[in-house]
C-alpha cells in the first residue's frame, strides 16, 4: 500500500470514529441522594458508581449525563426533587436509600429504580420477592434485621458492664424500624441486658435520650440503620462523646470519626455493583428481573482513641477480629 493512500485510509478511521461517537446515544441517569451536596460520605458514595459506571463504558459528557439532586432528610424536598426527576423522563433513576425510594415510586411505575442501599424491601413493599423484584425496581440491601443482636454483642465485649442498652432511630427515615427491634430485643433477654427503645425525630430529643442515659450507671446505645442517623453521623458521635456513652453504630465513617464501634457492609461497594445494574438496563434488561442483591463486603472498625476516653480496655480478641483500629 503506497503512503499516501495509507494516509487517507488512516484519516477516513479517524472521521468514521468521531462521527460514530458524535451519533452515540445520550443516556439519562438520575440519582436522587438522602444526603446533602456537602456531605463528604455521600459524595464519596456516588464517586464509586460514577468510577464504576466509567470502567463500564459509560462516560459522563459523551454517552451518559448524569444528574444527581441532594434532598438530605428533608421529605418535602425530596418529593419535589422526586417530581422533577421523573419530569425529565430519564432512561434510569439511581435512588440512594428507603425514603428516595418509596417517594420515587409514588411518582413512576415506568422509569426503571435501582436503589443502593435499603432495608427490607419485600416488607417495605418496594418489591415483591428479592429474586424477581417485579415492576420498575430493584437494587441493594443494606443489612440483615439480626445485625441489632449483633451490636448488642460488641457493646458488652467492648464495655461488659453495661446492663441497659437504648436503640435510637427516627420513625420518619427508618419506617422499617420493628424488623430491627425484635432481634435487638432477644439478644438483650439473652444477654442479661435491659432493652430500651428510643424512637427520635430530631438531634434535640436524641440529646434528651442521651442526656437521661447518662444520669445512670452502666447504660449504652446502638444506632439503629438510619437514614437520619447516617447523615447526622458527626452530631451524633459528639453528642455521645459529650455523655460519655459507650455507643455501636452501623456506618463505617462513624468510627472514623470519632465514634466507639462501629460494624457493618461497605456501602461505597453497594454504590460499585449498583453500576452493573445500570450497565444492563441501558442494555435492555428490566429491572424486575434483576434480583435484589444482598451486601458481600462486611467491616469492623474500632476507636482505640475513644475507648481510652470512656476508661474502656478492648479486649484482645475483640481487637484481632477488626479489620480497622483507629489509634
Amino acid at each position: 500500500m503506497k503512503r499516501r493512500d495509507f494516509i487517507t485510509l488512516l484519516g477516513g478511521a479517524a472521521m468514521w470514529s468521531v462521527a460514530a461517537r458524535a451519533q452515540e446515544r445520550m443516556r439519562r441517569l438520575a440519582a436522587l441522594m438522602q444526603n446533602t451536596n456537602d456531605n463528604p460520605q455521600g459524595q464519596r458514595w456516588l464517586a464509586a458508581l460514577r468510577d464504576d459506571l466509567q470502567k463500564l463504558g459509560w462516560i459522563e459528557g459523551r454517552n451518559l449525563h448524569l444528574d444527581a439532586r441532594w434532598g438530605g432528610t428533608d421529605m418535602n424536598l425530596l418529593q419535589r426533587l422526586a417530581k422533577e426527576i421523573v419530569a425529565a423522563k430519564p432512561d434510569v433513576i439511581f435512588s440512594s436509600s428507603s425514603s428516595p425510594t418509596r417517594i420515587l415510586m409514588q411518582e413512576t411505575d415506568i422509569v426503571p429504580i435501582i436503589f443502593g442501599n435499603i432495608v427490607d424491601p419485600v416488607g417495605q413493599g418496594i418489591v415483591t420477592s428479592m429474586a424477581r423484584p417485579g415492576a420498575n425496581v430493584t437494587g441493594f440491601v443494606n443489612l440483615e434485621p439480626s445485625v441489632t443482636g449483633k451490636y448488642l454483642e460488641l457493646l458488652k465485649h467492648i464495655a461488659p458492664r453495661v446492663s441497659h442498652a437504648a436503640i435510637f432511630y427516627n420513625p420518619a427515615t427508618a419506617p422499617y424500624h420493628e424488623i430491627y427491634l425484635k432481634p435487638f430485643k432477644a439478644a438483650a433477654a439473652s444477654l442479661g441486658v435491659v432493652a430500651m427503645v428510643a424512637p427520635i425525630r430530631d438531634l434535640a430529643e436524641l440529646e434528651s435520650v442521651m442526656a437521661m442515659q447518662a444520669r445512670e450507671s452502666n447504660h449504652g446505645l446502638i444506632a439503629m440503620p438510619d437514614g437520619f442517623n447516617t447523615f447526622n453521623y458527626r452530631e451524633i458521635v459528639a453528642l455521645a462523646a459529650r455523655y460519655k456513652l459507650p455507643t455501636v453504630y452501623s456506618d463505617l465513617v462513624t468510627a472514623r470519626a470519632g465514634g466507639l464501634l462501629a460494624y457493618g457492609n461497605d456501602i461505597a461497594d453497594n454504590y460499585r455493583r449498583a453500576a452493573t445494574y445500570v450497565d444492563r438496563i441501558l442494555k435492555g434488561e428490566k429491572p424486575g428481573d434483576l434480583p435484589v442483591q444482598f451486601p458481600v463486603k462486611f467491616t469492623l472498625v474500632i476507636n482505640l482513641k475513644t475507648a481510652k476516653a470512656l476508661a474502656l480496655e478492648v479486649p484482645l480478641h475483640l481487637e484481632q477480629l477488626a479489620d480497622e483500629i483507629i489509634e
